[in-house]
């Protein structure tokens, strides 16, 4: 792909084609081609690639007075081989340079490139032009200021839309003109001080290539401050008015920094966190929580107190699925509770109002940097970013800073969409398009391309916004390997350089991680150097890590047996009936693999950490296999991020339903749920648990609640409200093909569980926290103070399938999937004084409480199911 490109020099003559302004209708014109083929790119301002393009001779055609551009072949230089490196083998031809000043002129209308073949036929295309669109104006325009900017009280308000004809402010009833920069393509008005407040959208004269005509987009400002009810309209807003700061907002004094290799994080959704709260005074809003009393703001306390810094909120910019005033919101039209816990009654009807409930993940952005109207008391005007903003501090004063879950790799739409924002703007520019002209959808949704200048700009300019003005303390990028990676050190760049004097917060405390995975038509740096796994590693930027999280729950979350098993959920120790396991050799042979797999887990997941695997070779984390890929890819603790669940796929002890065997009681299985969430909580490097997964939270073995409503998704924070188990099979979009594995689970009274094991599982997971927390040794800084601190004595050919034991500095971990007590023997030990961590020894498992230590032979002795963690001294 990235091989030198060959040309001949055999006369051609091409042509790209646009009507110049304005369009007249042409007898003679080429059949325009259908709005998705476009399948040659101008790249910059001298070349164009057609795939697909022959050397013959070509004749030029467009519109009554068309103006044109006359192209010669020619070779791709290395810096468009760098590039563009998916185009590197297709035809590249070279603009005339007499032709060249036409650019800007041909790019507001409709543009199709010709070519007459050897054979008399004539082929047409459309045109890709982001490569040209940065190449004449982005230099420029990526240092301009968008969207409303106040000046002693008067607004400017600016859009980028270089492909317009035309571009005018609707405001008030009014048109008002706006003035063209040539240079940088952005049209701009300056308004006056009344206009504070007010309600506007641009009116954009574009050519539309998917309307195939000229089109007047009356659009709201991607780069809006304020939103009315729904997103019908921009407001005209200044965020630094003070009117919108909550008392306090300035001097807010926020928990102490800490770092993103010690962060551990609840991830957490608005409307799940307190919709079923009976305690909280706001249901559903962004104020729950700020209700200080509430069940669920006590727990997110507790869990505060005893280690968790940081909560990591589900979207809560505008997305486009969900009607914003509560009288537009239709609720299931049945009464949920009273069918059967196995029944498909509940998913039928949630399913008939979810597309107008009020509920949504919200992965399907509409306007990046406004937050989302329905969690407001009011969505119409300026109560969300006022109550925003004391969500922040709600949850600052409950000691936990904020992390915004963003979703820059897609929009929610594209085309003429009335959902479409940024792509009735400039069509074709913010989308990711295909070699053939279609719109990239390996995301699920229509992608953006934040490797253009102006797109690039926009999630800077975005998440720089929130942090300043929204004092967010932490980012977290869905599917971030579809970014650049040097989009996201960009966004690095910015945030560094906030500082408390200057812009009121301190950008270098702020922490970033996303979703490095590498698939689509960015696939292997297709494109672009990506932001994922490997490439991320020593940035500092952390990367979710998938192999602990299989290895401890089992198979993988796409696996049509839900039943495989892993480390916590009983493989060869505690086998269940499922065939997919394989026999008791493959069964075991899998597990000691899995457990070498928790253990580059526990080390941050780092590929240069060196210790003996379970077949005795002495390897690197980077040369164990995962699939086919280094299982260690971590540079230093903190480009990993340990999870065990979150709220992809089914919740922990969903999974867990699945996988452990039916007879396994209660108290079990509260035990197996401590024990996986303590992989990730014990490790090096930060790590995140879903909310409610220290309460045994079910979603009724759903795997995709992204729009299964409350029923399934809300939190049970009082656990005579269970937890949310047996409501009912899981909506069939997403789950229909393990039902037969489902209902005989769901009807089991037995695997809802009791106050008692809820409370117990979450009192043990908050003392794993409170031992992170106290312990430096969890928080080493490189990979040489890893290696030299962390060992795994026992690890070899005669390891014991379902124990990993792990020596820390002064402190032993012991995990004990096994349904029996084991003894774990370390020779070299002999003689020290261990003891279990006095958290553990004085906490709320009495079954942990019975782990003991034996001196004289270096004997660490573990209940079954049990994380348990010694300390000398």
């Amino acid at each position: 792909m990235n091989g030198p490109l060959r040309r001949t020099v055999a006369a051609v003559a091409m042509v790209l084609c646009a009507a110049a302004l304005p369009a007249t209708p042409s007898a003679t014109a080429a059949p325009a081609p259908a709005p998705a083929d476009a399948q040659a790119q101008w790249i910059d301002r001298n070349t164009v690639i057609w795939k697909g393009a022959e050397h013959t001779a070509a004749q030029l055609e467009s519109g009554a007075h068309g103006i044109r551009i006359r192209l010669t072949p020619g070779t791709l230089t290395p810096a468009e081989r760098a590039a563009y490196p998916h185009l590197a083998t297709y035809p590249a031809f070279t603009v005339d340079p007499r032709d060249r000043g036409l650019a800007r002129t041909a790019l507001r209308d409709r543009l199709l490139a010709t070519q007459r073949r050897a054979d008399g036929q004539r082929t047409t295309t459309g045109v890709q032009i982001p490569g040209v669109l940065d190449d004449l104006y982005g230099a420029r325009a990526r240092h301009a200021a968008l969207g409303p900017v106040f000046h002693h009280g008067r607004p400017t308000l600016s859009v980028w839309a270089p492909t317009a004809r035309t571009a005018a402010l609707e405001l008030d009833g009014r048109t008002v003109p706006m003035r063209r920069e040539d240079a940088t393509g952005i049209w701009r008005v300056q308004g006056t001080r009344d206009w504070a407040g007010k309600p506007y959208r641009y009116l954009v004269t574009v050519w539309a290539p998917t309307a195939g005509k000229t089109v007047t987009n009356k659009v709201t400002d991607p780069y809006s401050t304020a939103l009315t009810a729904d997103s019908a309209r921009s407001l005209v807003t200044d965020l630094d008015d003070p009117k919108l700061a909550p008392a306090g907002w300035s001097q807010l004094t926020k928990p102490a920094a800490v770092p993103l290799r010690r962060a551990r994080i609840q991830e957490l959704q608005i409307r799940d966190f307190s919709v079923e709260d009976r305690t909280s005074r706001h249901p559903g809003q962004y104020l729950a929580l700020t209700d200080r009393r509430s069940d669920g703001m006590r727990h997110l306390a507790s869990l505060a107190r005893s280690g968790t810094s940081y909560v990591h909120l589900l979207p809560a910019f505008d997305f486009a699925t969900t009607p914003e005033r509560r009288a537009d919101q239709e609720h299931p039209g049945c009464d949920l509770a009273s069918y059967a816990p196995d029944s498909d009654s509940q998913q039928d009807c949630v399913g008939k109002s979810a597309a107008r409930d009020a509920y949504n993940w919200g992965y399907d952005p509409l306007h990046y940097t406004v937050p989302e109207g329905a969690y407001a008391s009011d969505p119409e005007g300026p109560a969300r970013t006022v109550e925003f903003r004391r969500m922040v501090q709600g949850l600052n004063g409950a000691g936990l800073r904020t992390v915004m879950d963003v979703v820059y790799n897609h929009t929610a739409a594209s085309g003429q969409d009335p959902h479409s924002v940024l792509d009735r703007i400039v069509p074709g520019y913010y989308q990711r398009l295909l070699d053939d002209g279609g719109v990239a959808t390996s995301t699920c949704c229509s992608g953006t391309a934040p490797e253009h200048t102006m797109m690039g700009k926009l999630v800077v300019d975005s998440v720089v916004t929130w942090a300043r003005e929204y004092k967010v303390d932490g980012f977290r990028f869905d599917l971030m390997g579809h970014h650049p990676k040097a989009n996201i050190l960009a966004v690095r760049k910015a945030l560094d350089a906030l500082t408390p004097r200057k812009d009121g917060v301190d950008g270098k405390s702020i922490v970033l991680y996303g979703e490095g995975w590498n698939f689509g038509e960015a696939a292997n740096d297709a494109r672009f150097v990506q932001a994922t796994q490997q490439n991320m590693a020593g940035t500092g930027i952390a990367t979710f890590s998938d192999r602990a999280r299989d290895a401890v729950r089992g198979g993988s979350p796409f696996d049509g047996d839900p039943g495989i098993q892993g480390f916590a959920s009983g493989l060869y120790t505690d086998p269940n009936s499922s065939p997919g396991n394989g026999s008791r050799t493959e069964q075991r042979a899998r597990l000691l693999h899995y457990q070498d797999l928790i253990k580059i887990g526990l080390t941050g997941n780092l590929a240069d950490y060196t210790f003996t695997d379970t077949t005795g070779r002495r390897v690197k984390g980077s040369q164990l296999d995962y699939n086919g890929a280094p299982a260690g890819y971590a540079a230093a603790p903190g480009d990993a991020l340990a999870y065990a669940d979150a709220h992809d796929n089914e919740t922990l002890y969903d999974a867990l339903a699945y996988k452990l065997p039916r007879r396994t009681g209660a108290a079990d299985r509260s035990r197996m749920q401590v024990l996986a969430l303590a992989t990730a909580a014990l490790s090096q490097g930060p790590a995140l648990s879903q909310a409610g997964s220290d309460l045994l939270r079910s979603k009724s073995l759903d795997r995709n609640s992204f729009d299964s409503g409350d029923w399934f998704n809300a939190l049970h924070w009082n656990c005579a409200d269970g937890n949310g188990f047996g409501r009912g099979l899981p909506p069939a979009a997403d789950n229909k093909d393990k039902w037969p594995y489902a209902e005989p689970l769901l009807a089991d009274p037995a695997l809802r569980p009791g106050c008692a094991a809820i409370s117990d599982t979450s009192a043990a997971y908050r003392d794993l926290l409170r031992i992170h927390t106290t312990e430096p040794a969890f928080g080493l800084a490189t990979t040489a103070r890893v290696q030299s601190a962390l060992s795994f004595p026992l690890s070899g050919k005669d390891e014991t399938p379902g124990i990993i034991t792990m020596r820390l500095g002064n402190l032993v971990v012991v995990l004990n999937a096994t349904p029996d007590r084991q003894d774990q023997t370390v020779r070299d030990l002999a003689g020290e004084r261990y003891a279990l961590h006095p958290v553990q020894a004085h906490g709320a498992d009495r079954t942990t409480r019975t782990a003991s230590y034996a001196r004289s032979s270096g004997t660490f002795s573990v209940p079954a199911r049990t994380a348990a963690v010694f300390r000398r001294g």
